[in-house]
């Protein structure tokens, strides 16, 4: 029924393009339910931010609006397991939205509370996909270094075995690399590492410059040459491995995602429309709504909104205003769930999934 309303919503876009668009909600939502952060990471700064914290009655509010429209929620920070409420937030949202799927990064840093809360979450909503995201960028003391805190890799591999541990049915596991200048020239030996564990997935996203992150001045974006000998590694890699049923289709989303930040990066343009402030929005922790994070412009406080989502997005008139400037300048950014949204959209990707999916079906 999910995925059947979300080609619903897919197929209103594309067949009443701006009309649809002032009345459809997103399918994918990043909530950031906290700047803090026990990490120190050298490319990030959020831990330096500071913001009221929502609780979970009005995280119930904001989603009875939504609904079930919620396809996809990311639940972000900072460090989510730092909220020692992020259980009750969760079950709030699954309560009022049913998503398909319910993702979680975390830095793996609190290896004791991190399985134990997952269990909770995993068996609390059992109609959803639970994905956590353990973030790791390099092997051991490399790892340390980049996130700034001794003892990371450990901890992370810790929490991991823990998780490991619960084989639920509903848990995917995975492991996400952040490819930097400060591990780009070792990442063969990093993905080999990472990938020999055998999490459920393994994804990259390249460092990048975000006002969420506060790293707009920050110069730790690797070269074009080298990201791309980095990436051609990583398809090499996921060439070899046979996926089946939805890990199929996963996978080949993940690698036209590669191979469109690699062209943004060579050619310095957008590879595809964007569809942020459309089918995809963050809420950042005090309630403001931003249609991405990579400008985090304002369109609005849901507390302006008696924490109405509904309302706030279709009478703010900024979001129409930031829809226009998305559209006008051609927005382009390498950032991962945006990208993924806006490849629903996207006629050459789709049309390369479902053939490969066939051809691999046969």
């Amino acid at each position: 029924m999910r995925n059947i309303k979300l080609l619903l919503k897919l197929i209103l876009l594309r067949l009443f393009g701006p009309l649809a668009e002032k009345f459809v909600l997103p399918a994918s939502y990043t909530v950031a339910v906290t700047y803090r952060c026990n990490s120190r990471c050298k490319t990030c700064n959020i831990y330096k931010k500071h913001s009221d914290e929502m609780k979970p009655e009005e995280y119930d509010k904001i989603f009875k609006s939504i609904g079930s429209s919620a396809y996809w929620v990311t639940m972000s920070g900072g460090e989510p397991f730092l909220r020692k409420d992020l259980v009750e937030i969760i079950q709030a949202i699954y309560n009022r939205s049913k998503p398909k799927i319910i993702n979680i990064p975390t830095n793996g840093l609190l290896c004791d509370r991190i399985p134990e809360k997952v269990k909770e979450i995993a068996q609390s909503c059992p109609q959803s996909t639970l994905v956590i995201n353990l973030s790791i960028d390099a092997i051991g003391k490399k790892d340390d270094d980049i996130r700034g805190i001794e003892g990371a890799y450990d901890k992370a591999i810790k929490t991991y075995e823990g998780l490991k541990k619960l084989e639920l049915d509903n848990l995917n596991i995975g492991i996400h690399s952040v490819i930097s200048k400060f591990n780009v020239d070792d990442f063969q030996h990093i993905a080999t590492n990472l990938m020999e564990l055998a999490p459920d997935s393994y994804v990259t996203e390249i460092a990048e410059n975000r006002v969420e992150l506060g790293t707009m001045d920050s110069d730790i974006t690797p070269s074009v040459m080298k990201y791309s000998l980095a990436i051609d590694f990583l398809l090499f890699k996921i060439r070899q491995k046979e996926f089946k049923g939805m890990n199929r289709i996963t996978q080949i989303f993940r690698v036209e995602y590669y191979k469109m930040v690699k062209g943004l990066l060579k050619e310095q343009r957008a590879q595809m429309r964007c569809y942020a402030g459309i089918l995809s929005a963050q809420i950042t922790p005090n309630g403001i709504v931003w249609p991405c994070c990579i400008k985090a412009v304002d369109i609005g406080n849901l507390h302006e909104y008696s924490l109405n989502f509904k309302k706030l997005w279709r009478k703010s008139k900024a979001l129409k205003e930031e829809r226009k400037k998305i559209q006008l300048e051609n927005c382009s950014c390498p950032m991962a769930n945006a990208s993924y949204t806006n490849m629903l959209m996207n006629n050459k990707v789709l049309f390369k999934a479902i053939s490969h999916y066939f051809k691999k079906s046969k």
